[in-house]
């Protein structure tokens, strides 16, 4: 069995080399790196806290000090020939690139979204803008296809000592180093112009453990690779018959980026974020060193890595989490809409937003009993607008829920709004129904948005709801989608290890988190049937409007924050507004940890000390497809920079 090789292991190893997994034994030795300087371990210890280095990354633009093609051929046979050079998917459509193939580009725009291809793919984000735009599927492509801001090279890491001579390599050469699952993720975290990327993709080990004791926690637990997506993790609560807190949507990665900005999930009012479930976990750090880390061992990296920021401190390989008897879920959806003839619509807009008001001032009762409510509010029209919500409720029967929610029913009749509270309506299901899930149907396309968490405080009384909810209603109206999720995790339900992780104080306090979303502003592809160069020009006229609004919602809510897994990427004072008072603790963590600044993400802690020099971002979209080079340098610097890769950008169409 498994769990009898993991303890043969575990009883040899050392505190700082302890595994989850026989994968994670394969690790790089001291001795290998002797004649290799490349892939030499480093010494945070000896690199001071403010140390600049050189100005930029080095890219396949800077021809001196680019690895030529006999060093990457030695670094690939030093990991075991798992070095990949892929170009995107997209260049099967463009007639003058060398890799156009037409059944291929047939296949990716119309059969792709039904399979597994893009979560599959090395270089593939879900949200195609970060990258640039720059190598879209299309029918009628235009112009080139270029490699813009995918990452050159990718490891396919499939042992710790892969990812160990990743960083290694990345940081004695001084490379872009990114970080990539499935590429689900909105900021363009996972993508990079020039990097050299750490795919996890393939690590896919689980084990579920009855009984377990660690720390000061007791119970079920489930060891678990950073590789896997919420999908793989319902299969396997169906097949243990348990429950875990995981991602709601399919292709999200459990245990990398969403785990590092909290976490949230239908179960969240009851057993708490996703950051609340890590028990303890393994990290390949920025010297290249592997090391165990618990709230008591590494504490530094336990409480930073668990909603302190993605891509930033480390590379998680493997975690011990918490798991859950089985769980029933009831799920009760709620709609109604303005000037529908049929149903629940209503032939009053005031009386459609009175009771989107109420709908909302009913949150604490919702999450005060352990659920959570998922509600979109949209324009479809003038004067037209539309309202659909579920509650899912834990560990609640149908009558329970109807009689929870039967006081909101009852006011919402009294207005007009013919809604029924129905069991017919209703549904329970196992939290990780329905089984059998494949992870199929994921495909590319061009989110962007606003994220607020609000504050409890706003419910204390209507004086204070009532501007917030103004608020929204303005933002609504100005052709924004609100997207709400009410929930409520303090400490109590987070349960061990409690207030030892850096979520947020703001989201503790918090009892709704919302996506402001503007389908407007990325351009490019809506799943994957844009062209490239597709950015709207006038983004930052765009980004203006939907800041008036923002701002609007900020100012009702001045105690609030922003979820930075769902957030701009151009939120203002985002350093206090994702992290709160955390920020502080991080940024000291970071520079202690990473003084080569080897691991960068946009808006993560001590990401301003480093930009992104972007020559082809029409209108300021905050693209990842340039050189990123430390700030605080003279213009004239940065506009040979600029000249540099746009000569690239023309030497390497694909």
């Amino acid at each position: 069995m498994l769990w009898l090789i993991l303890s043969a292991l575990l009883a040899l190893a050392s505190a700082t080399t302890a595994i989850n997994f026989p994968w994670e034994a394969a690790q790089l030795s001291l001795n290998e790196t002797t004649n290799y300087p490349d892939i030499a371990f480093g010494d945070a210890s000896g690199v001071n806290a403010t140390y600049r280095g050189p100005k930029c990354k080095v890219g396949p633009w800077d021809d001196a000090v680019w690895p030529a093609v006999d060093e990457w051929a030695k670094f690939n046979r030093t990991l075991g020939g798992v070095l990949l050079k892929p170009v995107p998917p997209g260049a099967a459509c463009y007639p003058g690139s060398p890799h156009y193939d037409a059944a291929k580009c047939s296949f990716l725009l119309s059969s792709a979204f039904g399979t597994r291809f893009y979560s599959d793919d090395p270089v593939t984000v879900l949200t195609e803008w970060p990258e640039g735009n720059t190598c879209t599927a299309t029918w009628a492509p235009t112009g080139t296809c270029t490699q813009g801001g995918y990452p050159v090279y990718v490891v396919n890491a499939t042992k710790v000592r892969h990812i160990q001579l990743a960083v290694n390599f990345a940081r004695n050469r001084n490379l872009r180093l990114v970080i990539k699952n499935t590429g689900h993720d909105f900021g363009g975290r996972s993508t990079g112009a020039g990097a050299l990327s750490i795919w996890t993709h393939y690590l896919k080990d689980f084990e579920f453990i009855p009984e377990h004791s660690i720390d000061g926690y007791e119970g079920r637990v489930a060891r678990v690779s950073a590789g896997i997506e919420a999908w793989e993790l319902y299969n396997y609560m169906d097949k243990y018959n348990m429950t875990m807190v995981v991602p709601g949507g399919d292709t999200v990665g459990a245990f990398g980026g969403w785990i590092a900005g909290g976490g949230h999930n239908s179960l969240s009012s009851s057993y708490g974020h996703g950051a609340d479930q890590i028990l303890a976990f393994q990290v390949v750090t920025a010297d290249g060193k592997y090391r165990a880390v618990t709230p008591h061992q590494n504490a530094d990296l336990f409480f930073a890595m668990l909603g302190g920021g993605g891509s930033t401190y480390g590379v998680l390989t493997s975690a011990i989490v918490k798991a859950y008897p089985p769980t029933p879920i009831t799920n009760l959806p709620l709609s109604f809409q303005v000037g529908s003839a049929s149903g629940f619509g209503v032939n009053s807009t005031e009386i459609f937003w009175e009771g989107v008001r109420v709908y909302q001032y009913f949150a604490p009762v919702v999450t005060d009993a352990g659920g959570t409510m998922y509600s979109y509010v949209s324009k479809s029209g003038p004067g037209s607008y539309s309202f659909r919500t579920t509650f899912e409720m834990p560990n609640m029967t149908p009558q329970q829920v109807q009689a929870l929610v039967q006081p909101l029913y009852t006011k919402l009749n009294k207005l007009g709004i013919p809604v029924k509270n129905s069991l017919v309506s209703a549904e329970t299901t196992t939290s990780f129904a329905p089984a059998a899930r494949t992870g199929a149907g994921a495909a590319p396309g061009n989110n962007y948005f606003g994220s607020r968490l609000f504050p409890r405080a706003c419910w204390d009384n209507e004086t204070i709801y009532n501007p917030m909810f103004a608020a929204i209603r303005a933002t609504v109206e100005a052709g924004y989608t609100f997207h709400g999720i009410n929930h409520a995790v303090d400490y109590k339900k987070a349960g061990y290890p409690g207030n030892m992780n850096a979520i947020s104080p703001t989201w503790r306090n918090a009892l709704m988190h919302a996506d402001i979303f503007d389908y407007s502003l990325a351009g490019g592809s809506i799943g994957g049937r844009g062209g490239p160069g597709a950015a709207s020009s006038s983004f930052k006229a765009g980004h203006a409007e939907l800041e008036k609004y923002m701002d609007m919602i900020r100012a009702s809510t001045p105690t609030g924050g922003a979820y930075f897994n769902e957030g701009d990427v151009l939120e203002p004072n985002w350093q206090t507004t994702f992290f709160g008072a955390n920020y502080p603790r991080l940024l000291k963590i970071k520079r202690a940890r990473d003084p080569w600044g080897l691991f960068w993400a946009p808006t993560m802690p001590g990401s301003e000390a480093w930009v992104v020099v972007n020559p082809e971002s029409e209108g300021g979209l905050p693209t990842q497809n340039g050189p990123l080079c430390q700030t605080g340098w003279d213009n004239n610097s940065l506009k040979h920079v600029v000249k540099r890769e746009r000569a690239r950008v023309v030497r390497r169409h694909l």
